[in-house]
Parts: structure tokens; sequence; C-alpha cells
């Protein structure tokens, strides 16, 4: 097994859905403004935001799927199908005769990145069972790695005044390097096999209350951390008149050179103390946001906002795997489910609730330009506040496990033995 190529063909695998989740978020208002069959003016955020949902759903689907069975079906089996999707996905968003084809194309590429989160973080587990939080969150740097490399292009290509189907379709020059470094390469049994686990204890471990306690958080987590940075390049761009895909880029930027330093942060204030300072910073960050006026202004609070949310979707893999590593890669599964599911919801909530409250602070097509901009900064700062009144759940969640993981002599990672140990 070549370790060292696998995880770097983990890496690129993720920012390929990095790269998907940046561009697509970016050329909302190009395709929009396209003409392209099916879009209406009046529900046209909508419209794209059920779009982005579609992905996320796929995401969500075939990672439930694939996880209980990635065992059986082999990782590198699973990693070659999501190398497919991706293709087939990203192609058929570019040439969409129309809104059908390109919701369904995105619904693949979906299908692909769930695949992706399927194989890689049970992957990263078993090669590194010494040090998982720290790894998934090397692994997990790379999503904003992705974004910042998407984003980057994206604006480039942008003030280029080059097409969306050019921006999207440059996504398949690290699909493509991800597909040859994972060709004929051999892949480890995952941790539980290994560890001679049973499928009834994997089960037995998902069903754990503290497990699903674990998974209600990660749907909310997901959301604060995801949601806000779909639509940060059409939202910012109207609340402080500037590119909010140069807010992405900034943000990923913070968040990959941190994630770097998750290993010496976690052991100083344990993974369940990293989630509950994460929680208040991001809800603090997503407030800020909603009241901004200027570029300083869009950049600090972007600054808080991203320091709060760069530990989350890694550290919440972590302790599964470390808290409940008998549910092994259908444990690590469900979380990703869970979140990408959520994901998908409140990106569509988000989308109506800025449709909404645009038409109902005057703006129409009709309407001077003033009042659509007054009506599209209401709308946008209001989503911001929805998503930021989410953080109170998980903030009494985690402080209450912290309280309790202090009590019991601090945070305790659980070890599997090999099987025959």
């Amino acid at each position: 097994m070549n370790q060292r190529r696998l995880f770097i063909a983990s890496c690129l695998s993720l920012v390929v859905t990095a790269m998907i989740f940046a561009l697509r978020g970016n050329v909302e208002d190009l395709v929009i403004g396209d003409g392209i069959a099916g879009f209406t003016s009046s529900e046209a955020r909508s419209q794209y935001g059920w779009i982005s949902t579609m992905a996320f759903f796929g995401f969500a689907a075939s990672i439930l799927v694939a996880s209980p069975m990635l065992d059986s079906l082999g990782m590198r089996n699973l990693l070659y199908l999501a190398f497919g999707l991706h293709l087939v996905g990203v192609i058929g968003f570019v040439m969409a005769p129309n809104y059908s084809v390109m919701t369904y194309s995105m619904l693949l590429a979906g299908f692909g990145n769930g695949l992706v989160e399927a194989v890689i973080n049970p992957l990263i587990a078993t090669m590194y069972p010494e040090e998982k939080t720290h790894k998934l969150n090397v692994l997990h740097a790379w999503w904003p790695g992705g974004l910042i490399i998407g984003g980057l292009l994206g604006y480039f290509m942008s003030q280029a005044q080059i097409g969306w189907k050019v921006q999207l379709g440059i996504i398949l020059i690290p699909t493509l390097a991800y597909g040859v470094m994972i060709f004929g390469q051999k892949f480890p049994q995952t941790e539980r096999m290994a560890a001679g686990i049973s499928t009834g204890e994997m089960v037995k471990t998902a069903l754990n209350p503290a497990f699903l306690l674990l998974i209600f958080c990660m749907m909310i987590t997901a959301s604060i951390e995801l949601a806000p940075g779909q639509m940060v390049a059409s939202v910012l761009g109207n609340l402080a008149k500037m590119s909010g895909i140069l807010i992405l880029v900034y943000g990923s930027a913070l968040m990959f050179v941190l994630r770097y330093f998750a290993g010496p942060i976690a052991h100083k204030i344990s993974p369940i103390g990293m989630m509950l300072a994460s929680v208040v910073i991001a809800a603090i960050g997503l407030f800020m946001l909603a009241n901004v006026s200027s570029t300083t202004g869009a950049y600090l609070a972007a600054t808080v906002f991203y320091v709060g949310v760069c530990f989350m979707w890694p550290t919440m893999l972590g302790i599964t795997s470390e808290r409940f590593p008998q549910g092994g890669a259908f444990t690590m599964g469900l979380m990703g489910f869970a979140g990408q599911f959520a994901l998908g919801v409140v990106i569509f909530k988000m989308g109506g609730i800025r449709d909404t409250l645009r038409a109902s602070a005057g703006w129409s097509e009709t309407a001077s330009e003033a009042v659509k901009n007054a009506a599209s900064q209401a709308a946008d700062a209001a989503a911001f506040r929805y998503v930021a009144m989410l953080a109170i759940i998980p903030f009494i969640v985690f402080a209450i496990w912290w309280i309790k993981d202090r009590a019991a002599g601090g945070y305790k990672a659980v070890r599997l033995s090999q099987a025959g140990d």
C-alpha cells in the first residue's frame, strides 16, 4: 500500500468536491441570467438553491448507501465510481440544455461527492489510528484548499468575462488527476474489519443515544459551516458591495492554515472543547456578516466566522472515530449523511427566505435599483441570522458534554485492538 499516494489522492478528491461547491455558487448569477429554459425570474434564487440542494441530497443518499457496504464493496471500487460520477455530473451540468438536466447532473455530482466522503474518512482513520482528529483535519484542510483554488479561478475568470461553462469545466482537471492516482492502487482493510468487529456491534454503536445526539449536532454544525458559504459570493456582493468570492477565498485560506494546527489545539482543549468554542464564534461571525456594509466590515466578520467554522466538520468526524470506533465506516458515513442532508434543507430554506423577503420588501423587475438593493440586503441579512440562531442547540449539548468529560478526568479516545491481539 502506497500510503502517501492514497493520502494525496484523497486530498485531490476533496478538492474536486470543494471546487464544485465554490464554482457552483460563483456562477449563480451567470447561470440565472443565461436564459436557460426552465428558470423563472420571480423564483430563480429558489430554483438555483434547489440545484444546490440536489447536490447535497445526492451526497447524503450515496454516503448513506455506501458506508455500511464499504467493507464488502471495497474502498477502491467506490472511489472509482466517485470518479466516474464526477465526470458525468460536471459534463452534464455544463452541457445541460435546460433546468431539469442541470438539476439531475448536479445530483450525479452529489453522488460522487458522497462516495468520496464515504471512502476517504475511514481510509485516513485506518491509515493513521493514533492521530485521527489531526490527520482528518489535515485531510479536510483541502476542502478550503479546493475553495481557494475554485474561488480564485472563478474570480479571475469572471473578471476576464469567461463564461460559466468554462468555469465549471475546469473542475475536470483535478478530477482526472485523482482518478489517475487511485488507478491500480492497493487499499487497506478498514479499522473495524481489522479489529474483527461484527456487523451487529457496528449497528449497535450507531444506535447508541450518545452517537445519535452527536448526529443531531452534526446536522446543525454542518449547516452553520457550509450553508452560508454556498451563498457568500452573491450575498456579500449585495451586503458589502464587493466580490463575495474574494471573501470566500480569504476565509478558506484561514481555514486551510488553521486545520494544520488542529492536533495541538485538540490535545490542549479536547475535540469537544473545540466544538464548544467553534459554535459560539461561528454564530457571532454570522450575526456580524448579517450587518456588514463595508469592505473592512466584511473581512472582519468573515474572519470571525471562518475561525469559528474552521474545525467543525473534521473534528466531528474525529470525535466519531475516536469515541465510537466500533461503528467503523458506517458511523462516519452516517455523520456525513446527516450533515449533507440537513445542509441541503437549510440552503433551500435560505434561498426561500431571500426570495420571500425580497418580494415583501418591494423587490420586483420594475422596481428602482435603490429599492431592489435595499430589499436584497434585508433578505440576505435575514438568511444569515436564520442560520446563526441554529447554534444555540449544539452550544448546550457540547457544554454539557465538555463538563461531563472534565468530571470524568478528561476526553478519552476508545482504542480498538487488531483481531487476534
